[in-house]
């Protein structure tokens, strides 16, 4: 893979191995992270921030989500799973795409049916691709061993 291509799946199927597997505990990993964040976070609001818990945890979430895919192409869970984010060019993501995909998965995650459209579309699909990744062309991969 070159660093302005996208793997093919059928002549590098490693790149997609157990992706989206992988991408469920990864989100797992990371739900638990800005729940702990929260935990530390709200003490120091003088514990205001749980009368708005739910704006609280969106700006913490989106947050974690566009610095961790801007600065590593990955969150911390996806790190921990060996996967990362490619944008439609091959290349890591950088500041756009890390906004514009955290605002896709965000509005996924928050109604029913883009949810599991996008999620059987990950599980069904060759790339693995979620809703924002078809819509970013990008994908999840394994991370390769160098880049």
């Amino acid at each position: 893979m070159t660093p302005h291509t996208l793997p093919d799946p059928d002549l590098s199927p490693a790149f997609y191995a157990d992706v989206p597997s992988k991408r469920l505990v990864a989100w797992i990993i990371d739900s638990l992270l800005v729940i702990a964040l929260m935990i530390v976070i709200i003490p120091f609001t003088g514990f205001l921030a749980l009368f708005m818990l739910p704006a609280v945890w969106l700006i913490l979430s989106l947050l974690y989500r566009i610095v961790s895919l801007t600065r590593h192409s990955a969150t911390p869970g996806m790190r921990v799973m060996s996967i990362q984010m490619r944008a439609h060019t091959g290349a890591k993501f950088g500041l756009s795409e890390a906004i514009v995909h955290t605002l896709i998965y965000t509005t996924c995650v928050s109604f029913v049916l883009p949810q599991i459209l996008s999620v059987l579309l990950m599980a069904t699909g060759s790339h693995g691709r979620g809703l924002g990744d078809i819509v970013l062309g990008s994908v999840m991969i394994n991370r390769p061993t160098s880049g």
